[in-house]
């Protein structure tokens, strides 16, 4: 780390450089390696590890079942992408991307697989009918702030995240950078939750389950450690809102599937079969 440096002519890659996730960086895509994906008894087959980002969706199957859509059981299946399970054949069948989380609907002929975590999230609100107001406006709101998080999150996570959490070094230019913008959304959605309810409004839609996973996670102090940092405290309505969906009981199990980290009372690796989270309750009581 040099604050003199300046740019070569042409970027090369330094395969032993980038701190945390130097191992699993690469700027080519592709598979490194043959592997076929499992498959389990559900049509609806997740390939996916327990950040904010697969936690979308598997808040949003758990609470399909809460409803009662037992077409929306499925299987999550561990994808350790620090060991790099993302970059091998199956996986980028499904997802040339090489990120979790990825879906395969077995229901279909052939399979239709799905990626990206926010058209997971539209393809089974538009699959199974919930969760995305059915009138116009009310759908477009929804969008709207689906595609803010989207858009936004990146600056959550792969900016402040990793320059105030995972990188090698502490840059204050990059933190103060980032900061201002963690705190400029934080204040977008505060302003939007003093009026409403969810994000999109009164109802509870996948909006909610996109952006709660990144910002309710950091308000409540669950991602990053950075609460106080962020004086997460002074955004009171998102707040009121984090602790609110926190509650749900279809939260508390999504937000758990392929968790590798954090207490293990709040690990499930992979889930097959409702029943996995009482195996897994048990197993840590009797630990």
């Amino acid at each position: 780390m040099s604050d003199n440096y300046q740019p070569p002519k042409v970027w090369t890659w330094d395969k032993f450089g980038g701190g945390a996730f130097a191992n699993i960086n690469r700027p080519v895509s592709g598979p490194t390696h043959d592997k076929t994906l499992p498959v389990g008894k559900h049509p609806l087959q997740l390939y996916s590890l327990g950040t904010p980002n697969g936690q979308k969706v598997t808040i949003m199957l758990e609470e399909l079942l809460a409803k009662g859509v037992s077409e929306a059981e499925y299987d999550a299946w561990l994808i350790r992408i620090g060991e790099g399970d993302q970059f091998s054949s199956g996986f980028v069948e499904v997802n040339p991307n090489s990120k979790i989380p990825a879906l395969r609907d077995h229901s279909t002929t052939p399979p239709t697989r799905v990626f990206e975590s926010g058209a997971i999230l539209l393809y089974l609100a538009e699959k199974f009918g919930h969760f995305l107001p059915k009138d116009l406006p009310g759908r477009t709101e929804t969008l709207n702030w689906l595609f803010w998080l989207q858009g936004s999150a990146p600056f959550l996570g792969g900016g402040f995240g990793h320059f105030y959490n995972y990188a090698p070094v502490k840059i204050e230019y990059a933190i103060n950078r980032f900061t201002m913008e963690a705190k400029r959304q934080l204040d977008v959605l505060d302003k939007q939750l003093a009026n409403h309810k969810f994000i999109a409004g009164d109802e509870y839609t996948i909006a909610d389950m996109a952006i709660w996973p990144w910002y309710g996670n950091v308000v409540l102090g669950n991602v990053y450690d950075a609460a106080e940092f962020l004086d997460a405290g002074s955004y009171k309505n998102v707040q009121r809102w984090a602790q609110e969906i926190f509650a749900r009981p279809a939260v508390k199990r999504g937000r758990i599937v392929n968790r590798t980290f954090g207490a293990p009372n709040e690990q499930l690796h992979e889930r097959h079969d409702a029943s996995d989270f009482d195996t897994q309750t048990e197993d840590k009581r009797n630990a």
